[in-house]
């Protein structure tokens, strides 16, 4: 058994106020002894211009949030995982970087996001990600002391044969970072991540940006933690910042794939 928590924020524009938020809300889940924390979706910018992006964002190596939540996952002995990091890769690019840190606060593992939001939902509503980011090629997964994490963000869930493969290559655990809107999140977010858990027997855990941003968008919240057999563990349905923890058998998603062995049947 071991103990996760997911973050519930409402990051701004601006970088520090972030990373105080952050810092904060992940002490808090320390002190309730969890022992693996993610937090959301761009959980140190939100936004979409890509100005404003470049002028603000810096290398991996030079970036103040990145480091400042190495140096914690240091001091307390805790398995951190940013949920996504707006930052640049090894070619000056700006991505959507899932970053995994270990209790030595090393980074061990990173994820790019792959499934750019390019969408229309409305006249006055439309996401164009590809214009401000780079998309990751390769799914990604690490061996955790408690069984292997597969990482994917936000809109990656609406892709099923990822979420498959990782199952495949052996993920007990997926987790789902997100900064989902209001207008899909209040018809499609439970569904489509109950329905990632239950077709591939894996924990789901999904950090969720949440209220209105500086840049008018407004995400749906609901942070979730959701069992391989569906059943919604915890939620926090208030749309304030906070986070949720839940106590997991890791043992849980080998006995469910092992009575039904559908993994075996592409």
């Amino acid at each position: 058994m071991f103990k996760i928590s997911c973050i519930q924020l409402r990051s701004s524009n601006n970088i520090k106020d972030n990373l105080k938020k952050t810092i904060d809300l992940i002490n808090k889940a320390i002190n309730q002894k969890t022992d693996f924390i993610i937090t959301p979706e761009a959980s140190n910018i939100m936004s979409l211009n890509k100005k404003e992006i470049e002028l603000k964002i810096l290398k991996k190596e030079d970036n103040i949030y990145c480091n400042s939540i190495q140096q914690l996952a240091k001091k307390n002995k805790k398995w951190i995982l940013i949920g996504s990091l707006i930052t640049r890769n090894k070619n000056n690019k700006i991505v959507n970087r899932s970053i995994l840190i270990n209790p030595y606060g090393r980074i061990v593992e990173y994820y790019d996001k792959i499934h750019m939001y390019d969408v229309k939902l409305s006249k006055k509503e439309k996401y164009e990600e590809s214009k401000v980011f780079t998309s990751g090629k390769k799914i990604k997964s690490y061996n955790l002391p408690w069984g292997k994490l597969g990482f994917t963000i936000c809109y990656d869930v609406r892709f099923p044969l990822m979420y498959r493969r990782l199952a495949q290559l052996g993920c007990a655990f997926i987790t789902v970072p997100s900064a989902f809107t209001l207008t899909t999140g209040k018809k499609h977010w439970h569904s489509l991540l109950r329905a990632r858990a239950i077709e591939n027997f894996c924990y789901i855990f999904a950090p969720a940006q949440s209220g209105k941003h500086e840049n008018k968008r407004i995400t749906y919240g609901h942070s979730i933690i959701i069992s391989p057999d569906g059943k919604i563990i915890k939620e926090l349905r208030s749309k304030k910042e906070g986070f949720i923890t839940a106590t997991i058998d890791q043992k849980l998603s080998k006995k469910l794939r092992l009575r039904i062995p559908s993994l075996n049947k592409d």
